[in-house]
């Protein structure tokens, strides 16, 4: 059985090469204005957040951001699970771990966008977590949930 640790990045490269592959993806396209900007300096475009990366047995899988908006709200960004690592769970963890984090850092609340018509399964998992949509606009949904107490 494979072990799934989750841990905050120690190698921004790992992070780089995730989002990249993220990415790629066909139809995430608009997930990915400024991306450039972003990839030049991601410890400046999360501080005050975090970045997380999720291993199976010591090989980098999948990963999550988290990057402050206020002093009480935060946006989680570039979840992605490399596609031979789907179907194991490890979606629901990399949110749990970050709504932890999150709630860690002080935040209050977590906002993110999706497209459902591109990530389907994820959007179902949203909604099962009890994400809650706020808006659609040209087929991105704004999402939010309070950070447990």
């Amino acid at each position: 059985m494979a072990i799934f640790e989750v841990k905050e990045y120690n190698d921004i490269e790992v992070v780089k090469e995730l989002f990249k592959e993220y990415s790629q993806i066909k139809g995430a396209e608009s997930c990915f204005v400024s991306f450039d900007k972003e990839l030049a300096d991601l410890e400046a475009f999360y501080s005050g957040g975090a970045l997380l990366v999720g291993y199976e047995d010591n090989t980098p899988v999948a990963c999550i951001a988290i990057k402050k908006l206020d002093d009480t709200t935060c946006e989680a960004k570039r979840l992605f699970i490399k596609p031979e690592y789907r179907g194991k769970g490890y979606a629901r963890i990399m949110l749990n771990t970050m709504l932890e984090k999150a709630k860690e850092l002080g935040f209050a609340e977590v906002t993110f966008t999706t497209k459902p018509s591109v990530m389907q399964i994820g959007y179902g998992l949203y909604k099962r977590m009890g994400f809650e949509e706020t808006g659609e606009k040209e087929g991105i949904v704004s999402m939010r949930m309070a950070v447990r107490e």
